[in-house]
């Protein structure tokens, strides 16, 4: 699956994409504002998917519906922190530094909402987080020991995103468990955090045999 690569390939590439980063540059907004805007919508996006699950009948579909819109926020915002800076000539590695931190915090903040707002118990949604941070680590470790930054194997950062988007809309439209009943029976965001906590593990082990192979 692993969006990330074609996805970066298709901003970079995207006529609209620089349009926008053209217009943020001229009003003054740099790389490194976009992203903590992205991380911003992020903590929004994890406050409001808590709220929720927490929240009565009436208030539930609103509340959702902003989650989702935070997260869709991020993504973009995500998205294009690094084509602004490479229209201005701004690319460092002090910002790719800062993009990578803020991604790590802002996918703890998007689970850790779900998790905590009953959408799965919450084993699921630690080892959900440790196969989030796991799967980046091995990506970055193996550019640390002298490979390529390592974006393969079966869920990057942009498979998660829109996973959250989908089954926040799901929710939206069927907020009942599916199935009805069962030992697995969850929301569509609780199967999010499900399919996380198992192929976000599994794409770790990916690149780690990736980068041993190479190495």
């Amino acid at each position: 699956m692993a969006l990330d690569s074609l996805l970066r390939a298709f901003v970079d590439n995207c006529r609209f994409a620089k349009k926008i980063a053209r217009f943020f540059a001229a009003i003054g907004l740099s790389p490194n504002f976009l992203s903590l805007l992205s991380f911003f919508f992020a903590v929004l996006a994890g406050l409001f998917f808590f709220l929720s699950g927490n929240s009565s009948y009436h208030s539930f579909n609103l509340i959702l519906l902003l989650a989702g819109v935070f997260v869709c926020l991020n993504a973009f915002l995500d998205g294009l922190d690094g084509v602004l800076a490479r229209e201005i000539g701004n690319a460092s590695k002090r910002g790719d530094f800062l993009d990578h931190v803020l991604d790590r915090y802002s996918d703890m903040f998007i689970i850790g909402g779900i998790a905590f707002g009953g959408y799965a118990g919450w084993e699921i949604g630690v080892i959900a987080i440790i196969g989030v941070l796991l799967s980046s680590y091995m990506g970055t470790q193996a550019q640390a020991v002298g490979l390529n930054r390592v974006y393969g194997g079966l869920l990057g950062r942009a498979d998660r995103l829109l996973i959250v988007m989908a089954a926040t809309f799901l929710t939206l439209l069927y907020p009942d468990p599916v199935p009805a009943s069962g030992m697995l029976s969850f929301s569509f965001l609780g199967w999010a955090l499900l399919i996380f906590a198992l192929l976000c593990n599994v794409t770790a082990l990916q690149r780690f045999f990736y980068a041993w192979r190479r190495i």
